[in-house]
């Protein structure tokens, strides 16, 4: 009862967020269609992943690659279950990824870029986008905004689609205080030419949004607290 009562719960949350996205697509005139939802469920259960599934979610983001494939091999059954990696990624653990994700969003360097694209099976193209540290911070991941053009080009010469970038901006701030990484990650899409953005969490989904995100990654607002 309580394992139906916690899906249950898991269904009415995905409804919330879901019902933010519209709001926020609402006050800025945006199709709410052009807003794709990432269930980031790492660390959650598979059972969490097949609630959120049989309440109409389909794409799924994992940070951990092992944890990736495991549930990705325990839910093989759900056939339109589509996966994004969001971590970090190790060049060295491509191969693993690359079996089974659609999209990868955390491509930071030429070398990932070239480890991967060697490992992608051409009858199942890979879509990418590229991690850009907009804040500048030392400890985070991501190309900075002077390596983007080479890394650009890396991927277009590759097998690998490239759908556009992403970003995470410093963590504990207010959700306002978000607004010009969303907005500077915008500006460098415009430039390149690049027409999705993979930016905005369960605290600022709605900033984000107001900024030309294509792409929210919420984990905590749809999961609960994490395991």
């Amino acid at each position: 009862m309580a394992g139906d009562r916690a899906m249950s719960d898991v269904a009415a949350r995905l409804a919330a967020v879901r019902a933010r996205i519209d709001a926020a697509c609402a006050r800025c005139g945006r199709d709410p269609a052009s807003v794709a939802l990432v269930a980031v469920s790492k660390t959650q259960g598979a059972d969490a992943v097949r609630a959120a599934y049989d309440a109409g979610q389909r794409v799924f983001g994992e940070n951990y690659v092992q944890e990736l494939v495991e549930k990705a091999r325990a839910l093989e059954d759900l056939t339109e279950l589509r996966w994004h990696f969001i971590g970090h990624l190790q060049r060295n653990k491509a191969k693993d990824v690359a079996s089974v994700a659609r999209c990868v969003e955390t491509v930071d360097s030429v070398r990932l870029v070239e480890a991967i694209a060697k490992r992608v099976d051409a009858s199942t193209p890979l879509e990418v986008m590229l991690q850009v540290n907009v804040g500048g911070e030392a400890q985070k991941s991501g190309c900075t905004p002077a390596e983007l053009p080479a890394l650009i080009d890396a991927v277009r010469a590759t097998p690998l689609v490239l759908r556009g970038l992403m970003t995470v901006p410093p963590l504990g701030q207010e959700p306002e205080a978000s607004r010009p990484h969303f907005r500077a990650l915008r500006e460098l899409a415009q430039q390149h030419g690049l027409r999705e953005l993979s930016m905005g969490m369960s605290a600022d989904l709605e900033v984000a949004i107001e900024e030309g995100a294509t792409i929210v990654r919420v984990g905590t607002a749809i999961f609960g607290a994490r395991a």
